[in-house]
């Protein structure tokens, strides 16, 4: 299995069935040496400065950790592929229009994308746009 391919390719497959899930808890992004004991992170990633970490505020409240870009998450419910190209570019493309910065984050299954606190409605509003004017084209 090293080398198939799952997920959705087609970038106007994947518009047409966009559709976003908002993710309860505001999510925050941390920076440590190593995960703390007793978090429960919903993302980790280590870079040459330090580990990155994405979990709820309220955990890094409770452990006294430093953390910045207070977010809710979204997850894109469509499976796409790893080795699509241009889904999240036009996604945060419209995001940007409406003055929203987005920090997407590529599972294996899906795409999730983080966007500042209180603007989650407005995302969800361009998600829906983006996939009934791609299911209209």
């Amino acid at each position: 299995m090293g080398n198939s391919m799952s997920g959705e390719l087609s970038l106007d497959a994947l518009m047409r069935t966009l559709k976003g899930t908002l993710i309860d808890g505001v999510f925050v992004f941390v920076t440590a040496d190593a995960v703390p004991a007793g978090l429960k992170p919903r993302m980790v990633f280590e870079e040459a400065e330090g580990t990155t970490i994405i979990c709820l505020r309220d955990e890094a409240v409770a452990l006294g950790l430093d953390y910045e870009f207070a977010s809710r998450m979204i997850t894109l419910d469509v499976h796409s592929s790893l080795e699509a190209v241009g889904f999240m570019a036009v996604i945060a493309t419209e995001l940007a229009k409406e003055g929203m910065g987005v920090n997407p984050v590529a599972g294996f299954y899906h795409d999730h994308i983080f966007v500042p606190d209180g603007r989650e409605g407005d995302a969800m509003v361009v998600l829906e746009r983006l996939a009934v004017e791609a299911r209209l084209a």
